[in-house]
């Protein structure tokens, strides 16, 4: 799941560039959504603070309550992996940010055919989000950003009640279900048990009742009804 999180206090901005995004993204097979703002209000922040994955900010500077720059620091205190572009008719604010060291993918001027350019910086957000896609979660108050080429298997502890994301090296248990978890993550996970999602780019081997994986981990959540369908993916 892509989520693209737009502000602009222009309607017609932000209904166009949203526009752009949906065109595009109709003719991939990603999960996608749009969220679109026209301040940086309460809302716009909680976005920012939230445990949503792979988050696409298209921004605008001057705005009535705050500055994008503002809120791209805020954005980069939290994290480092979201992406951000500028939207601006300002262009004499580009070296500003430029000095700012914001990881901004892109500064376009909104009144030098900017639709081509956004196009083009959705293209390369998606080629960077395919090859660090991040699964964010959040427990006991901590909150843990795991690659999902690291994630082996995710299934359901039915004594406390959490879901557990195994990975190469740990397991993490959060209180979210199965399918939240999965909702955030790719078509690579796949349903081999009802309480497990295995990531199919990292299994080698299916024997008999048994996953093996890469690393040489195995797992025994594979019934007959989800085998059966392996055999075509």
């Amino acid at each position: 799941m892509i989520n693209f999180i737009i502000c602009d206090d222009s309607y017609g901005t932000v209904e166009k560039v949203s526009k752009i995004i949906t065109m595009y993204m109709m003719n991939t097979d990603i999960e996608y959504h749009t969220h679109c703002f026209h301040d940086y209000d309460e809302n716009f922040e909680k976005i920012i603070t939230s445990d949503m994955p792979s988050k696409v900010y298209i921004l605008d500077i001057e705005m009535p309550s705050n500055s994008g720059i503002v809120m791209a620091r805020k954005i980069r205190s939290f994290d480092n992996n979201s992406v951000i572009i500028f939207l601006t008719g300002h262009e004499e604010l580009g070296i500003t940010i430029l000095k700012e060291e914001l990881l901004i993918l892109s500064f376009i001027n909104k009144f030098d055919n900017y639709e081509d350019r956004v196009l083009s910086c959705i293209k390369k957000t998606l080629s960077i989000l395919d090859q660090k896609q991040v699964l964010k979660v959040k427990y006991n108050d901590v909150i843990y950003s795991i690659n999902s080429n690291d994630i082996l298997y995710i299934t359901r502890d039915s004594i406390d009640r959490k879901t557990i994301i195994k990975t190469d090296y740990e397991e993490i248990k959060v209180n979210k279900t199965i399918i939240e978890i999965i909702e955030n993550l790719d078509r690579r996970f796949i349903q081999t048990h009802r309480s497990c999602y295995v990531n199919n780019d990292r299994i080698t081997k299916v024997e008999k009742n048994k996953i093996i994986f890469d690393n040489g981990e195995t797992t025994d959540l594979l019934s007959a009804k989800y085998k059966k369908e392996m055999e075509y993916i």
